[in-house]
């Protein structure tokens, strides 16, 4: 199983129909995991899924129509009831503060203190994220209410090259040494720097974005993501319709990942007017040419990976400069 992956818990948008749920999104993330927009029934799509309340460590709400947040009572009571003991924040709009507080105390239970609520506003908010190996940050978009995207980036870092390593004789504890202090001396007495072993990687990304019209805050939430989870809830002969209602069509969210530079579109929040194989992914891949998944209730998706292929030059060693008596890269 991928460490990195979104577990579809729903897909429906306003009402749920025979074959797709409200909706429900948990991202798992290195041993993390994060519930988005949890609507009814998504305790119990959870089961379905494999998915236990202990796997939850945010919850995080782009707004508050029913169909993203009318299953918050039935996750916490959950987190409650199996005990969950690690902190589980609570991320929402603090314009719907009391629409929160009536969700999370809902009905009659034994209640826990694990949950940290984390009301946001504002136009952009950082989101505290402790000692998560990720940081997450939302935007305002334009929907009926007050309703927030949400985009999660991990730093960048480096990938070692083995050719060069091995090209240079650099093994074993040589390797973590080089790593943490950025040169070594080669076993035949040459330093060598970090940077002609290792090219840079940026750190993985996915973004969130539910009910929305096309606005500004879209496109740094979307920016060269690796994963776009977004609403496609109308077909785009309905556009008018989603512009009416605050909400995209199949064909503006192709768009939005194509000018974005995403790398894997997923579609998801489908009006209950549309059957089950509606061609969403057929008219968002008419303007995005990138891998695309229309999502179905109980759908794993892989966060694409950003291993680099290994090329001719990763065996070679750089050319010496005698300037400053350095490898270069």
């Amino acid at each position: 199983m991928s460490s990195r992956e979104l577990v579809v818990l729903g897909t429906s948008s306003a009402v749920p129909t025979r074959s797709r749920n409200h909706n429900g999104y948990l991202l798992r993330w290195d041993g993390r995991g994060i519930l988005f927009d949890p609507g009814e029934g998504t305790q119990r799509q959870m089961a379905h899924a494999g998915v236990s309340a202990h796997d939850i460590d945010w919850i995080c709400l782009t707004h508050f129509h029913g169909d993203h947040c009318l299953g918050v009572p039935g996750v916490v009571q959950r987190i409650a009831r199996d005990g969950v003991e690690h902190p589980v924040r609570a991320v929402f709009p603090r314009s719907g503060a009391e629409y929160w507080r009536r969700l999370r105390h809902a009905a009659i239970f034994n209640d826990t203190p694990v949950i940290v609520e984390q009301p946001i506003a504002g136009d952009e908010v950082r989101i505290a994220t402790g000692d998560a190996p990720f940081a997450l940050t939302a935007r305002r978009l334009d929907h009926r209410v007050e309703s927030y995207g949400y985009r999660l980036e991990e730093p960048d870092g480096i990938t070692m090259l083995p050719g060069r390593l091995a090209a240079y004789g650099i093994a074993g504890p040589l390797v973590g040494r080089l790593q943490r202090e950025g040169r070594v001396t080669a076993p035949d007495g040459r330093t060598v720097g970090l940077a002609e072993c290792s090219v840079p990687r940026a750190g993985q990304k996915a973004a969130f974005v539910m009910d929305t019209r096309l606005c500004a805050a879209i496109g740094p939430l979307a920016a060269e993501v690796d994963l776009l989870v977004i609403e496609s809830t109308f077909l785009n002969a309905d556009a008018e319709l989603a512009a009416e209602y605050g909400h995209l069509t199949a064909g503006e969210a192709g768009r939005i990942a194509a000018q974005a530079g995403v790398r894997r579109l997923v579609l998801t929040h489908f009006s209950e007017r549309y059957g089950a194989e509606d061609r969403f992914a057929d008219e968002a891949g008419a303007v995005f040419a990138g891998d695309i998944v229309q999502a179905n209730d109980l759908l794993r998706v892989s966060v694409p990976s950003r291993h680099r292929p290994a090329t001719a030059d990763d065996h070679k060693i750089p050319p010496y400069d005698q300037r400053d008596a350095r490898y270069l890269p």
